[in-house]
């Protein structure tokens, strides 16, 4: 299992590129960041001073949208790092959220999405692709190599990512919820005709390490951590406004927002905001990892045997050195393959 953080572009932005550099001497292998241009700092300028700061961390968003970016410019800023750097970048694309909302526009249909996914991915592979009824490419790019993972939560999103998703991003660490997605883009990937197991999975959640039998440890946890189910739940109320309670999407992914009054795109993604309060702690439990390092590695065994590839950890919450930190020295090395001098 592959092991990634995901960051704010809070300024000042060398604070997200140490960040980035600490996470790859604790063993992470990618380092994503949220691409909402209005609320954060621009990700692509941070790109390239990750690189530039590391040796072999793989760098993207998680995730960008075709409504508020150029896909032939995302596609360009892709393939000029890989240029830069020698091919350490992912591209985390779903439908938009807050890079979109925040100026009154709409997340783009599951059409454009697919389209955006196309050109993004033949230019940054330094492939040639029709747009506007005209055939381009970069004639200065050779060799790039990109690929494009889909972030999706509803029946319709889920069949499009297995019908043409190099990977599938998963925001939460819910098993059972895992379990349900990933069977829906295998089989979707299936009835194209696609290979299941070619397609890379990651779940993204919040992750924080601390004493887990400590009554007061544990309520700081999760008041830490409670924003991601106010996150998670802007997507939710899309699907259940689509296909409100029905068997079309799990009930344990719905049931938990008909207490939610609204949300604020101010306090996006951040520690202690003020209207994600109709969280239960059951769903941050759920969806996030708390705790200790066994009750880490205990969660993640079940989600790789489910075929997950990589877990991403948030770290938007007060503690990121200290479970970096654990993370290096005590998860992530328990979840790798053992190898001996001799046998």
């Amino acid at each position: 299992m592959d092991f990634g953080i995901v960051l704010q572009n809070d300024p000042p932005a060398s604070r997200v590129v140490d960040l980035a550099r600490q996470a790859e001497n604790h063993g992470f292998t990618h380092a994503w960041t949220f691409d909402s241009h209005l609320l954060w700092e621009e990700p692509f300028v941070v790109f390239s001073a990750i690189l530039a700061a590391t040796r072999k961390i793989t760098v993207g968003p998680m995730v960008t949208n075709p409504a508020t970016r150029d896909w032939t410019v995302l596609a360009s800023m892709f393939a000029t790092l890989n240029e830069m750097y020698g091919n350490r970048t992912v591209c985390g694309i779903g439908r938009g959220d807050s890079a979109v909302r925040t100026l009154n526009g709409r997340p783009s249909n599951l059409a454009t999405l697919r389209d955006a996914v196309h050109v993004v991915r033949e230019l940054a592979n330094s492939r040639a692709v029709e747009i506007n009824g005209a055939t381009v490419r970069f004639p200065w790019s050779t060799g790039s190599s990109l690929e494009v993972w889909v972030a999706a939560y509803g029946p319709q999103a889920l069949r499009l990512t297995g019908e043409v998703g190099d990977g599938y991003i998963l925001q939460l660490a819910d098993p059972d919820l895992a379990a349900w997605m990933i069977r829906a883009v295998r089989d979707s990937a299936e009835a194209a005709g696609r290979d299941p197991d070619a397609i890379r999975f990651c779940v993204a959640a919040p992750a924080y390490l601390g004493d887990g039998d400590s009554p007061a440890a544990r309520a700081h946890m999760r008041e830490q951590c409670r924003w991601f189910g106010g996150m998670v739940g802007n997507h939710v109320a899309d699907i259940v406004a689509r296909y409100g309670t029905s068997a079309a999407v799990p009930r344990a992914l719905t049931d938990y927002i008909r207490d939610r009054e609204g949300y604020d795109y101010n306090e996006h993604g951040r520690a202690g905001n003020s209207h994600t309060r109709f969280v239960p702690d059951e769903i941050v439990e759920r969806f996030c990892l708390l705790g200790s390092p066994r009750e880490h590695v205990e969660k993640l065994e079940a989600l790789r045997a489910l075929g997950v590839d990589q877990f991403a950890a948030y770290l938007q919450h007060d503690h990121k050195e200290g479970t970096l930190l654990g993370y290096g020295e005590r998860v992530i090395p328990a979840l790798a393959d053992h190898v001996t001098a001799s046998a």
